[in-house]
């Protein structure tokens, strides 16, 4: 072929060459697109993004105006989950510093050990972060921006822990546009709350914190082996165990979240494909305990559901056109149950096959339920009701829809507005097949103490007080 080519008039050698070259760079550039960022398959630990899955346009459909919404937010970024804390990061961060001896310097992608200190204390554990404060002030002022001609929120609701009530603190600081304007109103995070509560899992008796560990642990036993046995190659005298390499990937998530990176996003440390078995593990976890793998989870997220449904359809709250709340982790996936939503059976199969959708033999990528698209910090689910005219196509009138993390999520057999929306009777009418299905908390959770309620009343219910006004003296990034 070459000894052809030199045949060939000058000119068309050069031609022939040049277009082989554009040939090569062509291909070069369509695989060199390839960037995985770890910080987007963290679970519940990834620091808050918007994957935007659908890639749906999060504004309002053609001709549509926001007339109300509600937010059900997770708290903003923290230091480190108790849990988290104590099972993995601080027995590893111990075991680094009890195993002075090993040379760090000399062992390729382990060698930051040599010189690396932890980023959390003890006494740091569940506060927020500064990126938290940052972050939770950024969506209050990306609030104001998505609805400019709502009426800015008389009150913004919160359950009673430091770090979501701070992360509402700081919401309100990027939302309102003087001082004392907002007032947050704390709701107790009570055992024996029944559904009136922004922590209702917490008064479900048959809710366990530590339901889908087992399940979860399958699967990490499975895909940390390779790893294990690739680093304590380079460190046979670390022993690195599966618990160690589960919190060294936290700990991507926590440190970067408090300095900024962490060396143990490095990719050189942990492959893509080591991180996706990470969310993968992860996502057991969610399933079995917040999400379709849990018998109560839709009882307890239906609630809200409700509740929020119903502030929306009625005007019985003439003075607030946007309602905020700030909960836990627990809660958002329990409410995407309630809702339908992430659920790996919806275009096929049944409820009672939904976990053979999540082997704990293998990664099925091609599910729906991915922590780390609904449950970052600081993730958000919003209802919207909108007043549409002139939607080509489309009849004048109200129509609603769901967005999580700014990426709006079409609600089975519930599409029939514009856009991912739909009409006001097709939301009524599934906001009632949602209810029957799930309605029934106290019976659902077996509650064992007096005065349970199967409702949530929080937004209407006078005797909860009025709150107390951020105040300029709190200092939202301190």
């Amino acid at each position: 072929m070459a000894s052809t080519i030199r045949q060939l008039p000058q000119w068309l050698q050069a031609a022939l060459l040049l277009a082989a070259s554009a040939q090569t760079a062509s291909a070069a550039s369509l695989y060199s697109t390839y960037t995985f960022n770890p910080l987007e398959h963290l679970g519940g630990v990834a620091p808050y993004f918007e994957p935007q899955d659908p890639p749906s346009s999060p504004a309002a459909p053609q001709g549509c105006t926001a007339e109300r919404s509600a937010y059900l937010v997770r708290h903003a970024a923290i230091y480190a989950n108790d849990f988290d804390y104590e099972e993995y990061i601080e027995p590893f961060i111990q075991k680094v510093q009890n195993h002075t001896g090993i040379a760090w310097t000399h062992i390729p992608s382990l060698n930051f050990l040599s010189s690396w200190t932890a980023p959390i204390s003890d006494a740091e554990i569940e506060m927020l972060t500064r990126v938290g404060k940052v972050e939770a002030a950024q969506l209050g002022a990306d609030l104001s921006f998505r609805y400019p001609g709502m009426k800015l929120p008389s009150k913004v609701w919160t359950s009673s822990a430091e770090r979501t009530y701070k992360s509402a603190q700081s919401l309100v600081r990027g939302l309102e546009t003087d001082d004392n304007e907002i007032n947050v109103v704390s709701i107790f995070e009570s055992s024996e709350s029944g559904a009136d509560s922004l922590t209702p899992y917490k008064a479900c008796p048959a809710y366990s914190s530590s339901a889908g560990s087992d399940q979860s642990k399958v699967y990490m036993e499975i895909f940390t082996k390779p790893i294990k046995a690739r680093l304590n190659a380079a460190a046979p005298k670390f022993n690195f165990t599966t618990n160690d390499v589960f919190g060294m990937m936290e700990l991507c998530g926590y440190e970067s979240v408090i300095r900024g990176s962490s060396p143990f996003c490095d990719l050189d440390l942990f492959t893509p494909d080591d991180w996706l078995a990470w969310e993968y593990a992860s996502d057991i976890q969610y399933h079995y305990n917040v999400g379709y793998g849990n018998q109560v989870s839709g009882a307890v997220g239906l609630p809200w559901f409700n509740a929020t449904a119903n502030l929306l359809l009625n005007n019985e709250d003439k003075d607030q056109d946007l309602f905020v709340s700030f909960t836990h982790r627990e809660l958002p996936p329990m409410v995407f149950v309630a809702m339908g939503l992430f659920n790996n059976s919806a275009f096929g199969g049944s409820e009672a096959t939904i976990n053979d959708t999540m082997p704990l033999d293998r990664i099925n990528y091609r599910r729906a339920w991915k922590s780390s698209h609904v449950l970052p910090f600081l993730s958000n689910l919003a209802i919207e009701r909108f007043n549409c005219t002139g939607s080509y196509g489309y009849e004048d009138g109200e129509y609603y829809r769901v967005l999580v993390n700014s990426s709006p999520q079409p609600l089975p057999a519930c599409a029939d507005g514009p856009g991912t929306s739909c009409s006001r009777s097709g939301f009524e009418s599934y906001l009632q097949e949602r209810v029957d299905m799930f309605q029934g908390f106290s019976a659902t959770c077996g509650v064992d103490y007096d005065n349970s309620t199967d409702s949530l009343s929080i937004y209407t219910d006078s005797s909860i007080g009025n709150g107390t006004a951020v105040g300029k003296r709190y200092a939202a990034f301190q």
